[in-house]
């Protein structure tokens, strides 16, 4: 059961730190770079914290989501078994999040099922 469990570790690890640095940088992938910006000017408009006033930058909602991601993404991978729980933790929460973003966007079903099987996966291996 350990083995499994460390390769969808390393898989999340590495799909999350790629995405991560595709909101970064534009040369990971232009096209998905400029989609990201787009797509994150509604994402601001939909920030969880609106309700208190807080609007975020689009370009800074992407930068801080793009650095969570791949820090995350590479201590799921190469970090110790504490740091792992951590950074599990945190992108469960960042999937939380992106699925009430899509919801409040009244996204589509099939939009959202990326980042609902994501979460399924990251709270596996969180019980696991």
């Amino acid at each position: 059961m350990a083995l499994p469990l460390a390769a969808l570790r390393v898989l999340l690890g590495g799909f999350f730190a790629l995405t991560g640095a595709a909101k970064l940088s534009e040369q990971v992938s232009a096209p998905v770079s400029e989609q990201m910006k787009a797509l994150f000017v509604q994402f601001a408009e939909v920030f969880p914290l609106k309700v208190f006033g807080y609007q975020p930058d689009p370009m800074s909602y992407q930068v801080a989501v793009g650095w969570l991601e791949l820090l995350a993404g590479l201590l799921l991978v190469l970090g110790p078994p504490m740091l792992q729980e951590i950074s599990n933790l945190l992108l469960t929460l960042l999937m939380m999040g992106a699925i009430f973003t899509l919801v409040s966007l009244k996204e589509s079903l099939n939009t959202c099922i990326p980042a609902i099987v994501c979460l399924g996966l990251l709270l596996l291996l969180d019980i696991c």
